[in-house]
């Protein structure tokens, strides 16, 4: 149970991040892409081995939780559903970047996922990655555009989202299996976050 004030105990072999939930209603003033180089590619209905790898890579180290554990059908019923659009960041003919937007509200665009390899990190491609990300959400008839991070991010995440434009509106507690007690990720993972079995 969580307490409203104070500290809330988190069963061992279980993980609990602050989840910070952003939007914004407007496009924001363009910023410049860094020198790279990079490009943007659509994978139109992503082959799901590759999915899984890039999503591996992008985020294991940050503890994605959400998809590791999908059967193969139910992954595909989310990533080729009209009005979801996967597109992998290529360096140098490698997909190193990831960016999942899911148009299917009315009006609205989430960020479902977002971020690069761990090689590209502090290379400028995230700001590129975000820069099409906007372009292409603003692009079609919105009112927002939203998205969330937590404390198992990069430690930049949620001040990048909000030099992007975005705005914090809500906070919650998320607390799961750890996933690397039950083999959805190495037990190396994450090591900023402490296993406690």
């Amino acid at each position: 149970m969580i307490v409203p004030d104070g500290y809330s105990d988190v069963p061992n072999g279980k993980i609990a991040a602050v989840v910070t939930h952003l939007e914004m209603t407007a496009p924001p003033a363009r910023r410049d892409d860094p020198p790279g180089n990079w490009s943007l590619r659509k994978v139109d209905a992503p082959a799901l081995a590759w999915y899984r790898d890039l999503y591996r890579r992008v985020g294991e180290n940050w503890l994605w939780l959400a998809r590791p554990h999908l059967t193969g059908a139910e992954l595909a019923a989310i990533i080729h559903a009209p009005g979801v659009e996967v597109y992998a960041l290529v360096e140098d003919g490698r997909d190193e970047g990831f960016l999942e937007l899911d148009f299917r509200e009315p009006g609205q665009c989430e960020v479902v996922y977002f971020g690069v390899t761990a090689s590209l990190i502090g290379a400028g491609a995230a700001r590129f990655l975000m820069n099409r990300a906007l372009e292409i959400a603003w692009s079609r008839d919105l009112r927002r555009l939203w998205l969330h991070t937590c404390t198992f991010d990069h430690p930049g995440a949620l001040a990048f989202y909000q030099r992007s434009g975005f705005r914090p509106f809500r906070r919650q507690i998320e607390i799961d299996d750890d996933p690397r007690l039950d083999g959805r990720a190495p037990r190396d993972a994450a090591p900023h976050v402490p296993i406690i079995e």
